[in-house]
């Protein structure tokens, strides 16, 4: 028998929907490493004005800018998890 033999028969519309469901999937990780990078360039950008200015409206936006960073971190975390549920329990 050739390889060809071996694969079983399906339906076309099975492998749209599995490469549809990969896709989904690869699509919220790549969402969730965008809160990431956002974060740890948050985080940097307010540690940068805190050390290294010393106009104190600047090193305010610096102690505003890393908090917000682990919130937006969170979230980010928050949502990827939610939706990695959904797309596991309603199998999208």
């Amino acid at each position: 028998m050739t390889e060809k033999e071996n694969i079983p028969k399906q339906e076309p519309g099975v492998y749209q929907e599995k490469l549809a469901e990969i896709r989904t999937k690869q699509a919220n990780e790549r969402t969730l490493l965008a809160y990431i990078r956002t974060s740890l360039t948050l985080f940097v950008a307010g540690l940068t004005f805190v050390k290294f200015f010393d106009i104190f409206i600047i090193a305010v936006m610096g102690w505003i800018l890393m908090p917000l960073a682990i919130v937006n971190l969170a979230v980010g975390i928050f949502r990827y998890r939610n939706i990695r549920n959904h797309i596991e329990h309603h199998h999208i």
